[in-house]
């Protein structure tokens, strides 16, 4: 009996720091952990949203980009965090995609708990406005007798796996996959004159296409984009039906406590639903999602299985 009420009495003080760490969270800065390099479709929405949260919270909220290996670095560095809240991943697509494409991501779904699925953007392949093929047939009739290449934000990105399907699956042709870190120095290396095509997120893309430093050749929707009208779909440009989006996820440590990742995904829901950041949305060419934690855990099974199918189908390996 005595042995019990030692244990009980040391569990008591972590116990009671738990319970109100868990109900007034939080209480100091939180850091967004961006998988991928500046101006991408993550680092844009984690940016849309932080300065609301903070007001919300009154606590810092520090945006940090991690880029590099496809999004696994970022990953890695969460996945080892204190599962307390105060450090948050950012990520796309590119998280489920990783699980299939490298046999050693570095970390793993059970690493992490899903604390919202927030947004989503479709992809675009984008052309320098320098290239004399500009439809997408005549891309893919050139690239059977020319050298043709495109940039994106990485290996395992859905703008590179998108690309391989548009490109190499549909239209047969064999265009090289110049991966970046990112998806704003991808878009530099086309107009710069690396590359003379790239496939990004309308996110990305949109601005520099909107002020004619890039043109649009398709987009990856069933219809075309009300913000970009003149873009063609990939089945309007006779390749066949291509719905491929980057969809941007937010995930805490596991082990995170339950009332910390709910908190989270409560307050989020809130900032959506309240559509004081649907013109930040538009104009950064995402589509605000309702941040359901389940619809984050199935949307990102889904990603596993869709773009494995790809990622086999086109020989994709990480570089």
């Amino acid at each position: 009996m005595f042995r019990k009420l030692l244990v009980a009495l040391a569990l008591t003080p972590w116990l009671m720091v738990s319970v109100n760490a868990q109900q007034a969270w939080p209480q100091r800065n939180v850091r967004f952990v961006v998988a991928f390099a500046p101006a991408g479709p993550a680092d844009v929405v984690a940016r849309i949203v932080a300065q609301p949260l903070q007001d919300r919270w009154g606590q810092s909220v520090i945006v940090e980009n991690r880029g590099g290996g496809g999004g696994n670095i970022g990953a890695q560095t969460v996945s080892r965090a204190e599962p307390d809240g105060y450090t948050i991943l950012v990520t796309t697509s590119a998280f489920p995609v990783n699980l299939t494409l490298y046999d050693k991501p570095g970390y793993a779904l059970s690493d992490f708990s899903a604390a919202a699925y927030v947004a989503t953007t479709p992809n675009i392949l984008v052309r320098s406005p320098n290239l004399k093929q500009t439809t997408l047939p005549d891309i893919v009739a050139a690239a059977k007798t020319e050298n043709l290449s495109y940039s994106s934000a990485g290996v395992g990105t859905t703008t590179q796996l998108a690309g391989e399907l548009m490109l190499r699956i549909l239209g047969h042709a064999d265009v090289r996959h110049v991966p970046f870190t990112g998806a704003a120095p991808a878009a530099n290396a086309v107009m710069s004159g690396q590359v003379p095509l790239a496939m990004l997120t309308v996110s990305s893309a949109g601005p520099f296409i909107k002020s004619g430093l890039l043109k649009g050749v398709a987009i990856t929707t069933a219809q075309r984009s009300a913000d970009l009208p003149d873009v063609p779909t990939v089945e309007e440009s006779g390749l066949g039906k291509v719905e491929a989006a980057t969809d941007i996820f937010f995930f805490m440590p596991a082990k995170t406590p339950d009332a910390v990742v709910e908190k989270f995904n409560a307050d989020m829901n809130a900032l959506i639903k309240s559509g004081s950041l649907d013109k930040a949305f538009a104009a950064a060419g995402v589509t605000p999602v309702t941040p359901d934690r389940a619809a984050a855990g199935a949307d990102v099974a889904s990603e596993v299985r869709k773009w494995g199918d790809v990622i086999r189908a086109a020989g994709v390996k990480p570089e």
